[in-house]
């Protein structure tokens, strides 16, 4: 329990669990295993006969995998989630969940270089096996594509100059360092908002590095073919980015947000979602886990084409 706490603390945990409406024999997929928080509490619920498939990219979690019958631990992107469970034979599953905050893990472990807190490297590649760093990144893209990454996945007003900053910077030496490239940007910050957006640039870069929306988009596109009617599908986000995409999905089956009908009128909307607005953590929640603060719950139910 100690290791669980050091990783990963599971936000929204009984809300979401509640939300699975867990089968004990049923077939399950937690889409975002990292500390394995959410998977051991899932896997306590099952009997002999139930199973959950717990999916990671980053080899840090299969340390973590759960010495249980009931639980496989698939070492890939969420994004390939239909292909997997082809291989596994699975046809289709009682529900899916999918955490998309960064652990403890990857904040605290230094090295990764995820956090402005520590001096590292600029990594932040979930899978460290390969695909591009933070490094590249920074010193590689163009001016013009660089505050593109910065404002659409940081929204700072800021981005611009940020970018020019940076790329006058790394003319006279890379930057290769978490403290390098905060020395580059912190002078066209708001002093009173430096931490939060220092956050934000991270952030962007983050999402940049790992092709996080992209991945989303394909992870969320393939649950409507591998959850079984009245199935459920939980995701928990963090920022407004991801969330907007997991809102216009799960109420109109697209990412647009845009409702669309047959010619008999009938929504095509894959999922109905389970109450209006998003599931939060409490006061106490969150002086539990300060980071649970930003999470937001959304949860739908697979519709019965048939029905619909």
């Amino acid at each position: 329990m100690a290791t669980e706490q050091v990783y990963h603390i599971p936000a929204l945990l009984e809300q979401t669990l509640q939300s699975l409406n867990i089968r004990p024999e049923g077939i399950y997929v937690d889409a975002t295993f990292g500390g394995g928080g959410h998977s051991r509490a899932i896997v306590e619920r099952l009997s002999a006969a139930g199973h959950l498939y717990g999916f990671d990219q980053d080899s840090d979690a299969l340390a973590g995998a759960l010495p249980d019958e009931r639980f496989t631990m698939v070492y890939s992107n969420f994004r390939f989630l239909r292909n997997f469970l082809r291989y596994y034979g699975v046809e289709a599953v009682d529900g899916v969940l999918a955490d998309l905050g960064v652990s403890f893990h990857h904040f605290d472990d230094a090295e990764r270089g995820f956090s402005f807190r520590a001096d590292a490297r600029l990594d932040m590649r979930m899978n460290r096996q390969g695909g591009l760093s933070a490094v590249e990144v920074v010193n590689d893209y163009s001016e013009e594509q660089l505050a593109d990454v910065i404002y659409l996945y940081g929204e700072l007003q800021s981005a611009r100059r940020i970018a020019r900053a940076v790329a006058n910077a790394r003319r006279t030496e890379a930057i290769t360092t978490v403290n390098q490239l905060i020395a580059v940007a912190e002078p066209l910050l708001d002093r009173r908002r430096a931490k939060k957006e220092l956050a934000c640039l991270f952030q962007a870069l983050r999402i940049e590095v790992n092709g996080e929306l992209d991945a989303l988009k394909q992870f969320l596109s393939q649950t409507a073919e591998v959850i079984a009617p009245g199935g459920r599908l939980a995701i928990i986000t963090y920022h407004s980015l991801e969330d907007r995409l997991v809102k216009n999905f799960l109420r109109t089956g697209n990412f647009a947000g845009k409702v669309e009908t047959d010619l008999y009128g009938r929504s095509e909307r894959p999922f109905r979602p389970i109450g209006s607005k998003p599931i939060v953590a409490d006061a106490a929640e969150v002086e539990r886990n300060p980071r649970s603060r930003s999470a937001k719950l959304r949860v739908a139910e697979r519709e019965n084409p048939q029905q619909q």
